[in-house]
């Protein structure tokens, strides 16, 4: 009877990762610093894509969305945890939560899809060069990065609905920095078995099948390499893979530890939440592209081009 007579909850406390004013200090600096390079990088990849038409490819096509939903993803997190980090009112209102929360599954689950299918854009191009052209023609690329958009969105609604349906009529304090699914249910008045098992389940779809063709992409690739007659093009292509797996192990490895394992400590919850929601949108245009000939050349190109403007104007 007292459960029935309180009311809905209308905001949430973000408690954040530390309630120490100088540790807050101190990660507004970090977080400030990962989110400007992950502005940087993400807009200028775009940019130079656009901007250079030898970057007119399957692979960079696919790099810009993946670029455009880091962007999203990250801009939707870490400024609204900066402002609290500086702020003694760290409250967000109960709507506000649930586009936070939907925003960040729609970029996040995007993410997976559009990592499993670069795995397969490099799958081609690396273990089937001659028919690459053939096979990774515009038409697919587009209907592989709407599927990619489409499955995120879809993952996305079904998780909000299944955490947000549940009645709020208890505390409203979440051990995060952010509305995440599985910090909300905790919070919930009444039993999440069932918003837990639709969790899993949407987390077998984007988090585990898109991992396995990650796996299965780059295991053929590395048997191809291997069997290469130049070292400089083994080097060359353990290198790229290599960096990417890391991308990978990162973002899908935190993931898979916050949605689809046992309920672990809400502190070690909050520092596997750091990977995959500020460092891998940071790392993905570093790793993927920046280091890459073609990318500098754009640059490059690009910033000659200004200093050749800037001359004209000047004389």
């Amino acid at each position: 009877m007292r459960q029935a007579n309180q009311t809905q909850v209308t905001e949430f406390l973000l408690l954040g990762l530390s309630d120490d004013p100088h540790t807050q200090k101190l990660l507004f600096i970090l977080f400030l610093g990962i989110y400007l390079v992950t502005v940087f990088g993400n807009l200028l990849l775009m940019f130079l894509v656009q901007a250079d038409s030898r970057l007119h490819t399957p692979m960079y096509f696919f790099l810009c969305n993946l670029s455009l939903a880091d962007l999203c993803f990250s801009t939707n997190i870490v400024p609204q945890a900066l402002i609290h980090l500086l702020s003694k009112k760290k409250t967000i209102s109960f709507r506000r939560c649930a586009a936070q929360l939907l925003l960040f599954l729609i970029f996040g689950c995007t993410q997976c899809a559009l990592l499993a299918v670069m795995s397969y854009d490099r799958y081609v191009a690396i273990c089937n060069p001659l028919h690459y052209s053939s096979i990774m023609t515009w038409r697919v690329c587009i209907q592989l990065a709407t599927v990619s958009w489409t499955s995120g969105i879809l993952v996305s609604v079904v998780d909000t609905s299944f955490t947000l349906r549940l009645p709020y009529r208890g505390s409203n304090s979440i051990a995060h920095f952010f509305c995440e699914a599985p910090a909300l249910l905790t919070l919930a008045s009444t039993d999440t078995q069932i918003s837990e098992m639709a969790i899993f389940l949407m987390g077998v779809v984007i988090l585990l099948i898109p991992v396995s063709l990650i796996l299965v992409s780059y295991g053929h690739i590395i048997v191809t390499v291997v069997k290469m007659k130049s070292a400089a093009g083994r080097f060359k292509a353990f290198s790229t893979c290599g960096s990417h797996l890391i991308v990978v192990i990162l973002f899908y490895g935190s993931a898979i530890i916050t949605y689809m394992t046992p309920k672990s400590s809400k502190e070690q919850e909050k520092l596997v939440s750091v990977f995959y929601a500020m460092v891998t949108p940071m790392l993905n245009p570093l790793i993927y592209s920046l280091r890459n000939k073609d990318v500098k050349g754009a640059l490059w190109k690009v910033a000659m081009k200004n200093f050749s403007s800037r001359l004209r104007i000047t004389h």
